[in-house]
């Protein structure tokens, strides 16, 4: 069980757990299009979802699992959390979920899987949320293109070594990256995530960097600023 200020994740189901990652992409997704409706492309726990809930007053936010207990555990937390009677989660590929595309979404965010090694694991369940071919980035970018609504936002976090082929992925399916946020766990490391927010429209480009920690567990003000909102001891 991980416990947030406004509500509690159970994770004993899932295969991927409560990570940085996710917190990041949480908290720093933009929301500056007064979303009413969001997509979350393999919830996982539905970290995602409640994070974006507790943001802003969105009346419809819809996930996507494909993993079944990862599924039924996502479920248990949006029942359990204040705002369970504005969340949804399918239990469906993303395929599945594009057969009927009947809805169009002002937010669209995902954590996809990223582990593109050659090398597989023997846990199925984990592979399926830690391997990238369980959701290519274009099968990502796609859904994007055809469910994002006219002026709605696509968040990702991906590897920094990714973002110059999501980019371009983006760019041949018309959506275009106007803010980026390159993430270091300590000012001596190298880049390990990339940010990313796109939108139908060509502007111009944000462009930062977000350090996470000076020193063990001394953690920065600009993270400070970005998840206290959500972490206890924040």
């Amino acid at each position: 069980m991980f416990q947030f200020k406004q509500f509690t994740v159970n994770q004993d189901r899932c295969a991927m757990k409560i990570g940085t990652d996710g917190v990041l992409l949480g908290a720093w997704c933009p929301i500056e299009n007064s979303p009413f409706s969001v997509l979350d492309i393999g919830s996982g726990t539905g970290i995602l979802s409640l994070m974006l809930s507790q943001r802003i007053n969105a009346q419809q936010i819809d996930a996507i699992e494909i993993d079944e207990n990862a599924f039924e555990q996502c479920v248990e937390n949006f029942e359990n959390s204040p705002w369970g009677d504005r969340l949804f989660c399918f239990h469906a590929s993303l395929d599945e979920f594009m057969d009927e595309p009947d809805e169009e979404y002002d937010i669209i965010i995902s954590n996809p899987p990223f582990y593109t090694e050659d090398f597989k694991t023997d846990n199925e369940q984990r592979a399926l949320a830690r391997f990238a071919d369980a959701l290519p980035f274009e099968d990502l970018v796609e859904a994007a293109h055809l469910l994002l609504a006219e002026k709605g936002i696509l968040a990702v976090i991906i590897p920094f070594k990714e973002e110059e082929k999501f980019i371009g992925l983006a760019n041949d399916f018309e959506l275009y990256p106007f803010k980026i946020t390159r993430v270091k766990g300590t000012p001596a490391a190298e880049i390990k995530r990339s940010l990313l927010a796109f939108s139908r429209y060509e502007k111009e480009v944000s462009i930062d960097e977000l350090i996470i920690e000076t020193s063990r567990h001394q953690y920065t003000e600009e993270y400070v600023a970005l998840t206290k909102d959500f972490y206890l001891k924040m």
